[in-house]
């Protein structure tokens, strides 16, 4: 196991369970307690956890894994669902995408899905983007700013180390001017009741303004977000359209969600 593979495992067993012991974690990794020690001090270095006598606790009130740290978690799965989302969006729109490790995964399915076959334009021959993408993540924006087929936007704001995404009213006043055709939104829990739902109350606000600015809203989140709540709300089921999810999805949730109007994709 490398030390990124035992640094997520960490990171994520102490999400779940709120404390980490070093003898246990080092049974749990099959690793010798000296590497998790020395695990640990790293960690608590770049301020992802604190440590304590044997072992350490989540840093701060609110934990959440920096980004980097939640992309290997259902990999698989937030392929298939970029995959299945390139579908729903045709050449020539505009699309909005929110940060987070999913929609990562869905621009660069557009990025593949509208690059292929294209036609090369004449020497100063001005082309039509195959899409125009508006974010407000800054790992997204790098992946597309390389990509010629697609007419990048990026909304400014002060970045938030934890997801690279863009807040604040920087961030609003760009997305209050845009219209968008259909825009794709990553979340962190969604409730049948109170609908789809943000850890932080300034990204569920930048979210929250991308629907209303979108023509088509479509959810993607693994299966894992159904039934959870998050602290701050982004916007009802009534204003999604369509949610693509993994086949884990129970069956209960998504006769509630198609209750409430939500065509429910799986893959």
């Amino acid at each position: 196991m490398s030390k990124h593979e035992r640094w997520n495992t960490l990171l994520e067993l102490l999400a779940a369970t709120g404390r980490l012991e070093v003898e246990d974690a080092a049974a749990t990794l099959g690793v010798s307690p000296a590497t998790i020690r020395r695990d640990l001090d790293e960690l608590a270095e770049q301020r992802l956890l604190v440590r304590t006598r044997g072992g350490a606790v989540p840093q701060g009130v609110s934990y959440e894994l920096p980004l980097r740290y939640k992309s290997s978690r259902h990999a698989s799965e937030k392929q298939r669902i970029a995959a299945a989302v390139a579908e729903l969006v045709h050449e020539g729109e505009v699309v909005g995408l929110n940060g987070g490790t999913t929609t990562t995964e869905v621009a660069r399915a557009l990025a593949l899905g509208f690059g292929a076959g294209r036609p090369e334009a004449s020497p100063g021959a001005p082309t039509a983007p195959a899409l125009t993408v508006v974010t407000n993540a800054l790992n997204i924006a790098a992946e597309l700013a390389v990509r010629p087929q697609i007419k990048l936007v990026v909304s400014g704001g002060v970045a938030r180390p934890q997801t690279y995404e863009l807040v604040g009213p920087l961030a609003a006043g760009v997305l209050g001017e845009v219209v968008l055709d259909v825009v794709v939104l990553g979340v962190d829990g969604i409730d049948p009741g109170l609908g789809i739902m943000a850890h932080h109350e300034d990204e569920a606000g930048i979210s929250r303004l991308f629907a209303e600015r979108a023509s088509r809203v479509v959810v993607v989140a693994d299966a894992s977000k159904m039934g959870r709540r998050a602290f701050a709300r982004i916007c009802g089921l009534d204003r999604v359209d369509v949610l693509v999810t993994d086949t884990a999805i129970p069956a209960e949730a998504v006769r509630q969600l198609t209750d409430a109007g939500v065509k429910v994709v799986t893959v």
